[in-house]
């Protein structure tokens, strides 16, 4: 039977990468996309299904999660992968106000939980669904305070704890649905150059997307409610 995933922000970067390397397996991969003449295009390139889905929006989920309904009556595999920065202009906590803060919660957590919730009934219909949240090494409370971490300069009040609210987040969900066949973990991509960060990474988002490809396609014994990259787990 051929499995259904469906990819938030999947119309370009790690997100297209992500549904282009699933499809590539034989995988039925919904691109999931808020702007709809580059969600169509990305679906077109691909020759896979677009669906309008703009995670900040609780009604254009909760329409999607009809629209995939209706189509397949179940989702394998969702990968929430749309995402923003806020922008890097003055990073410093005491120089970011609090709706900048919001702004990105509004995609980055907010969003999370609203799909993974509006997707969840189907992903129960699944025989062994997969959920994936696309978080960063940032959002590492271990690695931000260590001197010897490259990212103890990266202090980005916003972005960062919004991964780290992410990672617990994947964790709850893997506590609620410990005892079902759904997996849910936490994949980091590492630094890729993609939109998100002007193109300043030094990976690939083909090479960000393979971690989440792995844990969307996991076997029965494979882990949930983990913070992987390639080489292995992540400090918390």
């Amino acid at each position: 039977m051929t499995k259904i995933a469906l990819i938030t922000g999947a119309n370009k970067g790690i997100g297209h990468e992500i549904a282009r390397l699933l499809a590539e397996q034989g995988v039925t991969t919904i691109v999931g996309a808020r702007d709809e003449e580059r969600g169509r295009a990305a679906g077109e390139r691909l020759g896979q299904p677009y669906v309008r889905l703009d995670v900040t929006d609780e009604a254009s989920v909760a329409s999607a999660a009809k629209w995939v309904e209706q189509e397949y009556g179940r989702l394998d595999i969702l990968v929430n992968n749309a995402g923003i920065t806020g922008g890097f202009a003055d990073p410093r906590p005491s120089a970011t106000p609090a709706g900048a803060l919001r702004e990105v919660y509004e995609t980055n957590v907010f969003g999370v939980v609203t799909v993974t919730n509006a997707m969840l009934p189907l992903l129960r219909e699944s025989e062994a669904g997969r959920i994936v949240n696309m978080t960063s090494e940032l959002g590492s409370l271990g690695m931000a305070m260590d001197r010897e971490s490259p990212f103890w300069d990266v202090n980005i009040i916003a972005y960062n704890s919004s991964k780290t609210a992410l990672n617990m987040i994947t964790v709850c969900y893997a506590k609620e649905l410990m005892d079902t066949p759904i997996k849910v973990n936490a994949a980091n991509p590492g630094y890729c150059a993609t939109d998100l960060n002007g193109h300043m990474g030094f990976r690939t988002a083909e090479q960000g997307a393979a971690i989440a490809v792995r844990l969307a396609t996991l076997d029965a014994d494979g882990p949930t409610g983990a913070y992987l990259e390639d080489a292995g787990s992540v400090r918390w």
